[in-house]
């Protein structure tokens, strides 16, 4: 193929990705009441330990409902149609693939959606329930009035769900630099120490609330994942030794 063909083909995947995220996007549009009714859980399970408390979300401005309807739609849509973006993305660059590396494709991108789900359900099961209930605690601890906004809300539903989803994806990162000899697992364990650090730095950064109880159970998982990912470096060092 030359030049011009393989643009026409990047465009086609282009646009093939960007119809799948149309297409989830207005799906969950049409099912907006069952959608928000599911993303609700968390400040609903919150409210229940303080009744005391009005955790009602609250308009403040006149288009904030417009603004959370786009923020459902098309954030929403990012996690069902990203195994098939990568998908499109993987047919494209497949010609450019040696037999070893394409059986490597359907398995990575399998792990990096395993991945984000789970750091996506972790998020919304316990890190957004605690983050709600500490600002809960502490709006009962001063009588504080709580005036929370459904777009507060959402953004930090998003901005956790997303971005943990994202840091969860680290490990596999690791995994693929160590395949292609780019690092070491030696060096990994040379400087474990200093990857506990840059993980505490994360949780710090992705974490919404400075207290150290929602820190450290972000980065309890991720320093778990990051030994995992230690012990699949060096399944796949042994394994590349073996085959020489």
């Amino acid at each position: 193929m030359g030049f011009f063909q393989h643009l026409e083909e990047l465009r086609w995947t282009l646009i093939k990705c960007a119809i799948t995220y149309l297409v989830f996007a207005a799906a969950i549009g049409f099912f907006l009441k069952e959608f928000n009714d599911l993303l609700l859980w968390p400040l609903t399970s919150v409210k229940a330990d303080f009744p005391q408390l009005t955790l009602d979300l609250g308009t403040t401005t006149i288009m904030e409902g417009f603004t959370v309807v786009l923020q459902l739609c098309f954030l929403g849509a990012l996690a069902p149609a990203a195994p098939f973006c990568f998908f499109f993305v993987a047919q494209f660059v497949a010609p450019a693939l040696t037999k070893k590396e394409l059986r490597m494709v359907v398995p990575t991108c399998l792990c990096a959606f395993a991945l984000f789900l789970m750091g996506a359900a972790f998020s919304f099961f316990l890190l957004v329930p605690s983050t709600l209930r500490v600002a809960a605690e502490l709006n009962q601890l001063f009588g504080f009035i709580t005036r929370w906004t459904p777009g507060s809300y959402y953004s930090l539903l998003s901005w956790l769900t997303i971005g943990v989803g994202a840091a969860f994806e680290f490990p596999l990162i690791i995994v693929l630099l160590v395949y292609l000899r780019i690092l070491q697992v030696a060096t990994l364990r040379k400087y474990r120490r200093h990857a506990i650090v840059a993980i505490f730095v994360i949780a710090a950064v992705v974490t919404p609330t400075p207290d150290p109880f929602t820190q450290t159970m972000f980065a309890g998982p991720l320093y778990v994942l990051f030994e995992l990912a230690i012990l699949a470096g060096a399944w796949v060092e042994r394994r590349r030794l073996a085959e020489t």
